[in-house]
């Protein structure tokens, strides 16, 4: 495999799930960091790349991808046996559905455009607080529910699958906006597992921050 580059901004719940699918997938690659809040990814270098202008853009085996969970899911397909994605149709639908109510629900209202919007729509001081607040609590309140009582250790059985890379930025975005998590204890649960895997430790935003 020839390089693999990302281009990726430390604190991106997108950029984050990316890196722990590379790490439990043990491919090596370089990281090229987009710095959002200078605007490097509004550069015409990194939009002839990523027309969207977005975290992370992933370049492997000659290919340029981009979309968070369309980048996981190509790096599944191409290691299937590490289980990013279950063998079984119906088991895909259900991690497919966990990943997509953080990454297509929770994730794009709480976005930094949509921050930098709602504050120049309002002069309250908290506004940006109580709508991560909200949004991402009423967000894990319904991945609760979904996740249900389930036999496993993680969202989707005994090892992590891409519904846990997309809960586990999830839940750190939500303690850095101070939301309450008291009562999702088992989404809790399974993040502590998580942070016990050296993929996961490996990714975290701490580790990697410039």
């Amino acid at each position: 495999m020839s390089e693999v580059v990302l281009y990726d901004y430390w604190r991106s719940s997108a950029s984050y799930r990316v890196r722990i699918a590379l790490n439990l997938l043990g491919i090596d690659y370089k990281t090229m960091p987009i710095n959002l809040l200078e605007g490097a990814h509004k550069t015409p270098e990194y939009l002839a790349l990523n027309p969207q202008g977005l975290v992370p853009t992933l370049v492997i085996n000659g290919r340029t991808l981009t979309q968070s969970l369309a980048i996981i899911e190509y790096l599944a397909e191409l290691r299937p046996e590490y289980g990013l994605l279950p063998p079984d149709i119906a088991d895909r639908q259900k991690v497919r559905a966990l990943a997509y109510a953080v990454a297509m629900d929770i994730h794009p209202i709480c976005n930094l455009h949509v921050m930098s919007h709602l504050m120049s729509m309002t002069d309250k001081s908290d506004a940006r607080e109580q709508w991560m607040k909200h949004f991402i609590s009423d967000g894990l309140r319904k991945l609760e529910a979904m996740i249900g009582k389930a036999d496993g250790a993680f969202s989707f059985g005994n090892t992590p699958t891409m519904a846990d890379l997309c809960l586990v930025p999830q839940v750190y975005n939500a303690r850095r906006w101070g939301v309450e998590l008291t009562a999702f204890k088992r989404i809790v649960a399974i993040d502590a597992r998580c942070a016990d895997l050296p993929a996961f430790q490996a990714a975290h935003p701490d580790y990697v921050k410039p």
